[in-house]
C-alpha cells in the first residue's frame, strides 16, 4: 500500500542565499512528483516546503543536497499530512 502524500518543510542553513539555491530548488523540483515553494529568511537560511509521496521528497531533497551540498552546513525537517492546496513549485518572496 503506497504511503500517504506527506508536507515536509526544511530549513537550510550555511552560505545558501545568494548562490541560486532557490532557482536550483525549483529546476531539480521539475524532475520529481513534488509540488511547494521554497523562500529566504531573514536569519540568512532557506526555507523549503514540499508535498508528495515520502519517497518522492526524500528523493528530491537528496537531489538538491547533492547538487548544493557545498553550501548546505545543516538542515532541519518537520514532516505533518499533506494540505493538499500546493500546485507547481516556485520562489516565494
Amino acid at each position: 500500500m503506497a504511503k500517504l502524500p506527506e508536507q515536509r518543510t526544511v530549513r537550510f542553513f550555511g552560505r545558501v542565499q545568494g548562490v541560486g539555491f532557490r532557482y536550483t530548488a525549483c529546476r531539480v523540483a521539475g524532475g520529481f512528483a513534488v509540488v511547494g515553494w521554497v523562500r529566504n529568511l531573514s536569519d540568512g537560511s532557506v526555507e523549503c516546503v514540499v508535498e508528495g509521496a515520502p519517497a518522492e521528497i526524500d528523493a528530491f531533497l537528496a537531489a538538491l543536497a547533492d547538487r548544493m551540498s557545498e553550501y548546505i552546513d545543516r538542515q532541519t525537517q518537520q514532516s505533518s499530512p499533506a494540505a493538499g492546496r500546493l500546485s507547481g513549485f516556485n520562489v516565494r518572496y
